[in-house]
C-alpha cells in the first residue's frame, strides 16, 4: 500500500473542483492546492468554497473556527508545477472536453513525482484514454465526485486499463478519509455506472417535454413521487448542466454508436441558445442568478 497522502492537488475550481477541495479540507483534513487557469477562477472557486462553509456554519454543523481553518488549508494558485509539487495524489476536474484533459495531463506527467497517483473526476471521458497521455499510466484513474461534493456520499473508482491495485486502493482510502462511499467500475465504460442509467433517463425527460406530453414541473412531480426521486429530472438537468448532459450524450453515442442514446434536439436547441440551467440563470427553470440553489 502507498503511502495516503497528506497534500492533494485539485486541477478545477469550478461547480465540481472547488467542492472536492472544500471536502478534502474540510472532512479529510488535506492541505489542498486548488489550480485554475487564471486568477479570476481560482478566487471565484476560493469564494464559492468560503460561501458553502458559511452555510455549514449557519446550520449548526461547523464552528467558525473549524470553517475558517478549512478554508486556510486550501492554497489557491495559477501554477500547475506547484499545484502539484509534494502531492501524492492529483484529483482532475477540469471541463469535461477531451482535447483540454490530453493537453493538461501530457503536461502535468512532467512535473509530478513518479509515485504521484492522478484520478480524473470526469463523468464520461475514457480514464484509459486519459492515461495514455501520461508516462505511468498505472496510477491513472477514475474518482468521479457527485454534484454538490459538499453533501453527496457517492464516489465511483474507476479502473482504466493499466491502472494498478494499488491504485485504487489509495483512491478508496482517500475517498473514505474524506467521508465518502465508493464504488467500483471494473470496466472502462462511457458513464460509468450512474450516468450510464441516469443520462438516458433524463435524456427522456426532455423528449417527453419536446414532445408536449408534459409540462416540467409535471414530469418532476410524477418522477418525485413516482420513483422517490429526492429530485424530478428536469430540475436535476438544470444543476447538472444542460451542456453537460449533452456532452454526455455525445460521448455515449460516439463510444456504443446506438442511436438509443441520441440526444433530444431540445437539449441541442436549448444549449445553442445558453439556457445551460442553473450556471446561466435558465434552463427549464428560472433561477434567482447565474449560480443559485433557488428558483425564481
Amino acid at each position: 500500500m502507498e503511502k495516503e497522502p497528506d497534500k492533494l492537488a485539485v486541477l478545477g475550481a469550478g461547480l465540481m473542483g472547488h467542492g472536492i477541495a472544500q471536502v478534502a479540507s474540510q472532512v479529510g483534513n488535506y492541505y489542498v492546492s486548488l489550480l485554475d487557469v487564471n486568477q479570476e477562477l481560482v478566487d471565484r472557486g476560493m469564494k464559492m468554497i468560503e460561501g458553502s462553509l458559511g452555510k455549514f456554519v449557519e446550520k449548526g454543523k461547523l464552528t467558525k473556527e473549524q470553517a475558517s481553518a478549512a478554508l486556510s488549508r486550501v492554497h489557491p494558485t495559477t501554477d500547475l508545477r506547484e499545484a502539484v509539487k509534494g502531492s501524492q495524489l492529483v484529483i482532475e476536474a477540469a471541463t469535461e472536453d477531451p482535447k483540454l484533459k490530453l493537453d493538461l495531463y501530457k503536461r502535468m506527467s512532467e512535473l509530478v513525482d513518479v509515485e504521484t497517483v492522478v484520478a480524473s473526476n470526469t463523468s464520461s471521458i475514457s480514464i484509459t484514454l486519459l492515461a495514455s497521455a501520461t508516462k505511468h499510466p498505472e496510477k491513472v484513474c477514475g474518482m468521479h465526485f457527485f454534484n454538490p461534493p459538499q453533501l453527496m456520499p457517492l464516489v465511483e473508482v474507476i479502473v482504466g486499463n493499466k491502472t494498478s491495485k494499488e491504485t485504487v486502493a489509495m483512491v478508496r482510502e482517500v475517498s473514505e478519509r474524506m467521508g465518502k462511499d465508493t464504488v467500483l467500475c471494473k470496466k472502462d465504460s462511457p458513464g460509468f455506472i450512474v450516468n450510464r442509467i441516469l443520462v438516458p433517463a433524463l435524456n427522456e425527460a426532455v423528449f417527453l417535454v419536446q414532445e408536449g406530453v408534459a409540462d416540467p414541473e409535471d414530469i418532476d412531480k410524477a418522477v418525485k413521487l413516482g420513483l422517490n426521486w429526492p429530485m424530478g429530472p428536469l430540475q436535476l438537468l438544470d444543476y447538472v448542466g444542460l451542456d453537460t448532459t449533452l456532452n454526455i450524450t455525445q460521448v455515449f453515442m460516439d463510444e456504443f454508436q446506438d442511436s438509443k442514446f441520441r440526444p433530444s434536439p431540445l437539449l441541442r436547441e436549448m444549449v445553442r441558445a445558453g439556457l445551460l440551467g442553473r450556471k446561466s440563470g435558465k434552463g427549464f427553470y428560472e433561477w434567482a442568478s447565474p449560480g443559485s440553489s433557488k428558483t425564481k
